[in-house]
């Protein structure tokens, strides 16, 4: 994972990705004016999150004998103590190793009520050298895990390069997630703009887990991005959206070259 949870929610957002209301900081003082304006917005309960490259934040430990790099927090001055705790510290994940990282930048964000937790990735299958969409209902877990225990609730679609995503294939996707209504239009439309982040970004991989269900404002149901993950996507790309120097890119390129008759 070449760039932190932050940016991959910025980069997901400006392709139409709904994502939990939050910003970053570098400060205990920064997070809780962070806080403030969330739960002045209405957010009931605010996530404190160590932006490090590594996963399994939550499980981790300080090595000042803090425990987890993940903290809900239902106060702003709760959200400062954790802030405090977490920002100048190194933490220790089981994907770190025992020397850890350094937390220098917090993700505080709202933490919605989640009615339900399904998975999603965007990767190239290089056995056939094709985009690959990867559902499952199984969200918030390892995927590894669902993969060797039961592999029949991973749902996968190859896209055709020459042509791209097309939105009968994000609809077919958003009912093989169980999604129903208006959820089914939402999914699709989410899928999509995923599949974008993932294409115009030059990313390796784009990962959602959990993708969320989770009760609107509205009191209707809502898709959002409550965890995102991004592997070698280039920092130029964070910045302008534009860039076209990862390795992946000529190859894409040349996809693009062929007309859709001839995959």
């Amino acid at each position: 994972m070449n760039i932190h949870e932050y940016q991959a929610k910025q980069l997901l957002a400006q392709y139409g990705v709904t994502v939990p209301a939050g910003d970053v900081c570098d400060t205990p003082e920064a997070a809780k004016t962070i806080a403030e304006k969330l739960f002045a917005k209405g957010d009931k309960v605010v996530v404190v999150k160590a932006q490090i490259h590594a996963g399994g934040r939550g499980k981790g430990t300080f090595k000042s004998g803090f425990q987890g790099g993940v903290k809900l927090c239902k106060t702003a001055d709760d959200v400062f103590e954790k802030a405090r705790a977490m920002i100048g510290q190194v933490l220790v994940t089981k994907q770190t190793g025992p020397e850890g990282r350094l937390v220098s930048k917090l993700l505080v964000a709202g933490a919605p009520v989640i009615k339900k937790e399904l998975y999603l990735a965007v990767l190239l299958d290089r056995a056939v050298s094709r985009p690959l969409i990867m559902v499952s209902t199984e969200g918030g877990v390892d995927i590894e895990e669902v993969a060797a225990k039961t592999p029949e609730k991973i749902i996968r679609e190859t896209i055709d390069p020459a042509v791209g995503m097309m939105p009968y294939q994000g609809r077919k996707l958003a009912v093989a997630l169980g999604l129903k209504g208006d959820l089914i239009a939402q999914g699709a439309k989410l899928l999509l703009g995923v599949y974008k982040t993932w294409w115009e970004c030059d990313a390796s991989m784009v990962e959602i887990n959990p993708l969320c269900i989770i009760e609107g404002a509205d009191g209707r149901d809502t898709l959002v991005a409550v965890d995102a993950k991004s592997a070698s996507m280039t920092t130029p790309c964070i910045a302008t959206r534009t860039s076209r120097k990862c390795a992946i890119w000529p190859r894409r390129r040349r996809w693009r070259s062929k007309p859709a008759s001839s995959t």
